[in-house]
């Protein structure tokens, strides 16, 4: 024991116990609940069952079941919607500005800070100043619309099958496209300006020099931009709430509001934790093409 006390004083193997502290407090806040929730997905867990130990054990039938459910191909068409959609938005937008605010003109760091405002914004507040927003009968978004002719009524993004799941897009990609462009702006400013200006000399235009030099740099960068935004997509809830509630009928409910649906107002806890498994997979599968999109970085 001396040896130890005397190994911590003297600073070896100090780090060894700040790295151990740090893993048993993952362990003890996301690791045993992320067993304790893949545990439920193969047991019958229901008002009478959740404060027990044992529980019946059912196996894969939850999850045939949640399979089964009338909603499971409208919500899952939903998540690929406002999965994909939400993505692509945040993603050509966030590159757009990273793009543009790389060029150096007078007040760019300002107007670029500027735009974080909605990324350091609660989830919840960016839902209800968007409900405002998208409401149907006072909503801005509409008079904006009218104005510029692009629609002659009123649209009520909110409440209309074919419009809800877009409302929340929307919301969604406003809410995102601050992280994309601070990520891309980041990769942007790690190329080194000699290659930009080597190929300007060669007679390159701005699309080539962008198409030979920008992506091919940036491919890592990318990568994990896309990974995080798929991460953060399939683990958004906060919007849901606020601006739709899930409606009308299912028509903008995605895979997590849903698993919150089956859990906290059917108080059917086995297929939301069914649910919530199924969604841990699709995270897993984008950590891991996040991690591999870094490993160069981290070797380099």
């Amino acid at each position: 024991m001396s040896r130890i006390f005397n190994s911590m004083r003297d600073g070896v193997g100090f780090d060894l116990i700040l790295v151990g502290a740090a893993l048993l407090f993952l362990f003890a806040l996301a690791g045993l609940p992320l067993v304790y929730n893949v545990l439920m997905s193969f047991q019958q867990v229901d008002m009478f069952t959740l404060g027990t130990l044992i529980r019946p054990w059912a196996g894969f039938d939850n999850y045939v079941a949640v399979v089964r459910e009338p909603a499971f191909w409208l919500v899952t068409r939903n998540t690929l919607i406002f999965v994909f959609a939400s993505m692509a938005g945040q993603f050509v937008i966030g590159f757009s500005l990273a793009l543009f605010f790389a060029q150096k003109f007078p007040g760019a760091a300002t107007i670029r800070g500027l735009f974080l405002v909605s990324w350091v914004m609660p989830g919840l507040v960016v839902g209800a100043i968007w409900s405002w927003i998208l409401s149907g009968d006072f909503g801005v978004l509409n008079t904006i619309l009218r104005a510029l002719g692009l629609i002659d009524g009123i649209v009520f993004w909110k409440s209309d099958p074919n419009y809800s799941i877009w409302a929340v897009v929307i919301a969604n990609i406003w809410l995102g496209t601050a992280f994309n462009m601070l990520l891309l702006a980041v990769g942007l400013a790690a190329i080194p300006r000699d290659l930009y200006e080597a190929a300007e000399l060669d007679g390159a235009n701005a699309f080539q020099r962008f198409w030979t030099i920008t992506l091919p740099m940036m491919r890592s960068t990318i990568g994990a931009v896309l990974s995080l935004g798929l991460i953060g997509t399939l683990q958004q809830f906060d919007l849901f709430p606020a601006i739709t509630e899930g409606g009308p009928a299912s028509t903008s409910t995605v895979a997590g509001y849903w698993s919150w649906q089956m859990s906290f107002q059917l108080y059917d806890f086995a297929k939301g934790a069914t649910i919530s498994v199924m969604m841990f997979l699709l995270v897993l599968f984008a950590s891991v093409i996040y991690v591999r999109s870094t490993r160069h970085e981290v070797r380099g």
